[in-house]
């Protein structure tokens, strides 16, 4: 499976709530890099962290796939 089938391919449940949670994070990181206001330098850097962090878990999240397999009954 390559990388563009792997993202086409339905994702669990569990991984699209993942997924949203770390498009939040990574906007609220965005958003706190571009306010117009100055910010003290920890929390920018926190943001930066928040950006890096949401985008990882996005990504990943977003190439978990569903297994097509039945589980074996427990004998």
């Amino acid at each position: 499976m390559n990388v563009v089938e792997r993202a086409l391919a339905p994702t669990p449940k569990w991984f699209k709530i993942l997924r949203t949670v770390g498009i939040a994070l990574a906007t609220i990181g965005g958003t706190i890099i571009a306010s117009p206001v100055a910010l003290p330098l920890g929390l920018v850097s926190a943001a930066g962290y928040l950006v890096l962090g949401g985008s990882i878990i996005s990504v990943v999240s977003q190439t978990a796939v569903k297994s097509e397999e039945e589980p074996e009954p427990v004998k």
